[in-house]
């Protein structure tokens, strides 16, 4: 097949179409995808720069901040009188060969220096136990233990106090100790067995009163540090608080501190180490404590390390993470993604360094330029793909237009040809003088007449449907009644159908139906629309016409009862060259034309035409037109 027989619309004009664009909407994406990638690329080596600067740079800063912790702790630690600021949730310590002073005071929950507070020597009471405990003689006991308590020294006075409640509670005097315990809770700076008097006498009180709110109050006081205690003691009167009160305080960082500070004095007795630094881990959570050596002194400082991160500004735009040598989480938290690793050799931190992005690995994220490049390509395919469709929609349109022309040229051609046909032959007999007959020869002329009127209506047809495609139709409108058109239009039928035994059944109502119609273009519509009825139910004997007055408008109605028309054809018939499948399948005569041309005058005469069928059934074709009193405003709008 030669090339431009292959290429001549309609046949392979749509596959064309549909090729070429779906190459170029396949190039345009293709193109979008590589420079996507190629800007993710760039972006991902940018990010990665951006990220090793900002690892180096954070590296720099926590070697700062480092270095001035460790002058600030060396100032401190020469200067006696010197106690160095700690941030928040951070302990100072200061420690001495003899002991240590911790800042803020209270932080701590224990000691790991045993106090060494003014105590009575237990053979001042040697008399009263041997009473008490070797001769069960608690009177007697009692009386000696409350001499004692008479006397000037703290120290004495506060021993004395605590036995006598003992035998006092031994002896079932609840109330009298509860006296005595409550003198010796007032006491302070004094020690009975190696405790505080004063939480001594705590503790007994609220074992005697199992008040919880006194237990709770002895919890409080306890978090807070009120008195100096070893880890044991501390152990020991916290169960015992936590049991009397019934309620579980969650001791909370304060166990890390102070275990934290124990190990900073810990190593102090041992190397005493002029500076250092350590992470200390403490019922998996880290401490890490810092310190520098001065004249025999060392000042520390324990810190969570969570607060060095602190000093990380945030405009870098960077998640750090500290790790030690074992890979566990000192500080921040470890992200996914790409990251930049800075270890302890190279950084010369205590931890290495895990930098990440803030908000992940940021080449997976698309950029303003990416989402600006794919939104212009996006905007491309999709004009291209509508484009396409509008294209090949109206390449569509065409190509059943064409068709339409062509079967309605098939059509016409046909039905001029049949009367040509009749009338050349007819014409040619009697030329040659072959009808002797003058009867034959009359009824020779009368098929000529009606072929002539027939091909003359076809041509009249043709000529006024192309008049108003064109809009050259000129409407004539005036007042007329709807039923005395509508019967003249069927007495022209009368002749037709006293041959064929059919006839047409009128249902009108008494009174006039006055509208303003040209009646000519009006009769037209109506003889249409009563010839497909006839045309189309050729084996019924009647077909209906009605008309009357609906809701202020005029209904003309033709109903047959014959072949029908399908739901999806009804959208279809009023368009010109269009004939429905059955009429076409049925071989009934018709242009196509008809219906086109009923629905054009009814438009101009400001009215609608609708159609109620089913397939096998028949059909039920609706004029509307205006009334009289609005019949001229609707021709105007038409007219215009």
């Amino acid at each position: 097949m030669p090339l431009r027989e292959w290429l001549r619309p309609p046949r392979h004009l749509l596959a064309i179409l549909l090729l070429l664009t779906t190459a170029s909407v396949s190039a345009l994406l293709w193109f979008g995808w590589r420079l996507t990638e190629q800007e993710s690329a760039v972006e991902a080596q940018r990010s990665r720069e951006q990220l090793e600067q900002a690892a180096d740079r954070i590296a720099a800063l926590l070697r700062a901040n480092l270095a001035e912790t460790g002058e600030r702790l060396a100032a401190a630690a020469s200067s006696p009188a010197g106690i160095m600021p700690q941030p928040d949730q951070s302990l100072f310590l200061i420690l001495t060969r003899d002991g240590f002073s911790a800042y803020p005071p209270g932080n701590l929950l224990y000691t790991p220096v045993a106090e060494h507070g003014a105590e009575a020597p237990e053979s001042a009471f040697a008399e009263g136990e041997a009473a008490e405990i070797l001769h069960q003689q608690l009177e007697k006991a009692a009386g000696i233990y409350r001499r004692l308590s008479e006397t000037k020294d703290p120290a004495l006075q506060a021993g004395a106090l605590m036995r006598l409640a003992r035998v006092l509670r031994r002896s079932g005097q609840t109330e009298a100790a509860s006296t005595v315990y409550a003198r010796l809770s007032r006491m302070d700076g004094v020690r009975v067995a190696g405790a505080p008097a004063a939480l001594v006498a705590r503790h007994a009180l609220c074992d005697l009163s199992r008040d919880s709110a006194d237990a709770m109050r002895l919890q409080a006081d306890l978090l807070a540090g009120v008195w100096t205690l070893t880890r044991g003691q501390f152990e020991f009167y916290w169960e015992e608080a936590t049991r009397l009160s019934g309620h579980e305080e969650r001791l909370g960082e304060r166990t890390g501190v102070t275990e934290a500070a124990a190990v900073a004095w810990s190593e102090w007795k041992r190397t005493a180490s002029m500076r250092g630094q350590r992470t200390t881990w403490v019922d998996g959570r880290p401490w890490f404590t810092i310190w520098r050596s001065a004249a025999g002194r060392q000042a520390v400082l324990i810190q969570r390390p969570e607060s060095i991160l602190q000093a990380v500004p945030v405009e870098l735009d960077a998640a750090c993470t500290l790790l030690d040598e074992e890979g566990r989480v000192v500080a921040g938290r470890k992200r996914a993604g790409d990251a930049v690793v800075r270890l302890a050799t190279e950084s010369q931190l205590p931890w290495s360094l895990y930098v990440t992005g803030s908000q992940g690995p940021r080449h997976n994220t698309m950029t303003a330029r990416q989402r600006l490049m794919l939104l212009s390509l996006g905007t491309i395919v999709v004009f291209l793909i509508a484009g396409t469709y509008f294209v090949a929609r109206a390449i569509r349109r065409e190509i059943a237009v064409s068709r339409l022309q062509s079967d309605f040229v098939a059509t016409v051609s046909h039905e001029f040809r049949s009367p040509l046909t009749a009338m050349r032959q007819l014409s040619e007999i009697l030329a040659l003088g072959r009808v002797s007959d003058e009867e034959r020869r009359q009824k020779y002329y009368d098929t000529l007449v009606s072929e002539t009127r027939r091909l003359q209506g076809l041509v009249e047809t043709l000529l006024n449907f192309g008049k108003m495609e064109e809009g050259a139709r000129q409407y004539r409108f005036e007042e007329i009644d709807a039923g005395e058109l509508v019967e003249g239009v069927v007495a022209e039928f009368t002749p037709q159908l006293a041959t064929s035994g059919r006839r047409i059944e009128l249902s009108h109502p008494p009174t006039r139906c006055p509208i303003e119609a040209d009646a000519e273009a009006l009769a037209l519509a109506v003889r249409n629309l009563i010839d497909n009825a006839l045309k189309y139910s050729p084996d019924q004997p009647a077909v209906s016409v009605e008309w009357g007055c609906e809701n202020g408008a005029i209904a003309i109605r033709v109903r047959d009862r014959g072949m029908g028309i399908t739901p999806a054809e009804q959208r279809l018939i009023f368009q010109k060259f269009v004939r429905g499948s059955a009429a076409i399948a049925a071989n009934v005569k018709g242009t196509g034309v008809g219906l086109a041309m009923v629905s054009h005058i009814v438009r101009a005469h400001g009215g609608e035409v609708g159609v109620a069928s089913a397939a096998g059934e028949g059909s039920t074709f609706t004029i509307l037109l205006p009334a009289r009193h609005r019949g001229r405003k609707a021709a105007a709008a038409a007219s215009v």
